[in-house]
């Protein structure tokens, strides 16, 4: 129960512990953004198992529901969308409100740039600082009547016009949400629309997409795509979230003691970079019951808990983790030696400055951490009890609360109310585990 007078949400983390038994974490919020958005835009039926109802994914729900879709909600993480194509998309009465959701405007915003509808994308005081111009400049070039306020930040008001012209597109940075708004707006341009990355990122689009009937191209660092393709609807299950359950992975492997398996996570190959980041430090993973849901792999992830050592972070698997560093920091700080994170970047752009928000944190809780332009250098020792600041960010939050399995003292994190936004149950499930956490 929330009892903060400044109605803020406070975590109280009690020192030790260990995470035993067996979880199952929330459904993969990328993919329960992208499953309301395309049964949304598909003709017909189109039924969702392992829906996300968090808070970010609810919103773009409620987007959907705004523009004239009828989304029925039957049971917890059930939906049945009613989809009548993009034609039948009309424009909202209001804004569209976000909340905290970069990936929910991002690709919204793509959606709608190609078709005659007048709409606004706004979003809570954190989402109004990120950065849009990365989406807005590849819409302009390809004939959208787009705009953002004058930093190049939310809000996005999109003018309805002429139709679309593909344009073939290298991102400047490695981002999925870059990527699949270039892409979803290519779902209606004339032409074929072509994104080169410099690196690897997340093919949930791309994927599911082709569930829905799309005919996708990808191949290396490039990906295709030609307009004028409709969706048909499907059914499709969503898995467990690996961004939340990377929280679980990091603190049963860096606690000695702890043996722990978690069910049923989605395992995509763009996305399993905190596995195999943490194997090279010397975690004790196994996948079990391998299988594919909804052209994604899954397993069960089962892990022991060890002395982790400090490694280089290869930057060649940063793009596969990027939203799971907040948690890798942690377990940088209690592994054996230093840790070394570069090209990194992308983190200084999230919810908050991640890379500035844990290396505050982590120093106040004696961890001896130097951030960098791009990353950060962390060397493992002893973590100390204090109080910590997550700046309203559900990822630093839940990581700081892990820090407390091998901390000398009680953490208190500050601003948690956030974490409903991707994980609504994780104190109830964290405590289940092990983790001795209570509200504040």
């Amino acid at each position: 129960m929330n009892t903060n007078p400044d109605n803020s949400l406070k975590y109280l983390v009690e020192a030790g512990g260990a995470l035993n038994g067996s979880i199952e974490v929330p459904g993969d919020k990328s993919m329960s953004h992208r499953s309301v958005m395309f049964g949304a835009m598909a003709t017909g039926v189109t039924e969702v198992a392992g829906f996300l109802e968090g808070e970010d994914a609810l919103h773009t729900l409620q987007a959907f529901e705004q523009m004239g879709v009828v989304i029925e909600r039957p049971g917890q993480g059930q939906l049945i969308v009613h989809g009548n194509g993009v034609d039948a998309l009309r424009a909202p009465q209001q804004a569209i409100y976000h909340g905290n959701a970069g990936t929910g405007m991002r690709l919204l915003a793509g959606v709608l740039a190609g078709l005659r509808i007048n709409a606004t994308l706004t979003g809570d005081e954190s989402l109004t600082r990120r950065p849009m111009t990365r989406i807005v400049e590849p819409l302009k070039q390809m004939g959208a009547n787009i705009t953002t306020a004058e930093k190049g930040t939310p809000p996005l008001t999109l003018l309805g016009g002429d139709q679309l012209t593909a344009i073939e597109y290298t991102t400047p940075m490695a981002s999925a949400q870059v990527k699949s708004c270039i892409l979803l707006a290519g779902l209606h341009a004339k032409g074929r629309t072509v994104v080169h990355e410099p690196d690897v990122t997340r093919d949930h689009t791309e994927r599911m997409l082709r569930g829905f009937g799309v005919d996708v191209h990808s191949s290396g660092l490039t990906v295709q795509m030609d307009g004028g393709q409709k969706l048909q609807a499907t059914s499709l299950h969503v898995p467990g979230d690996i961004s939340s359950a990377a929280f679980f992975i990091v603190g049963a492997a860096m606690m000695p003691g702890s043996s722990l398996t978690i069910n049923n996570v989605g395992l995509n190959p763009t996305r399993r970079g905190v596995v195999d980041i943490l194997r090279l430090m010397g975690a004790d993973i196994t996948e079990n019951n391998a299988r594919e849901s909804g052209g994604e792999p899954v397993a069960d992830l089962h892990i022991n808990g060890v002395q982790l050592k400090g490694i280089d972070v290869p930057e060649s698997l940063v793009s596969l983790a990027i939203d799971e560093f907040p948690a890798l920091f942690v377990a940088a700080a209690s592994a054996e030696g230093t840790t070394v994170v570069t090209g990194a970047e992308e983190l200084r752009v999230k919810e908050t400055d991640r890379i500035q928000v844990m290396t505050d944190g982590l120093r106040k809780l004696g961890v001896d951490i130097t951030d960098t332009p791009d990353g950060a250098r962390i060397v493992g020792g002893d973590i100390q009890g204090g109080e910590v600041d997550s700046a309203g960010d559900h990822r630093t939050a839940m990581s700081f609360a892990m820090a407390a399995l091998l901390a000398k003292g009680t953490i208190s994190i500050l601003d948690c109310d956030n974490v409903a936004t991707s994980f609504p149950n994780f104190v109830a499930l964290a405590s289940g585990a092990g983790l001795r956490i209570t509200e504040a």
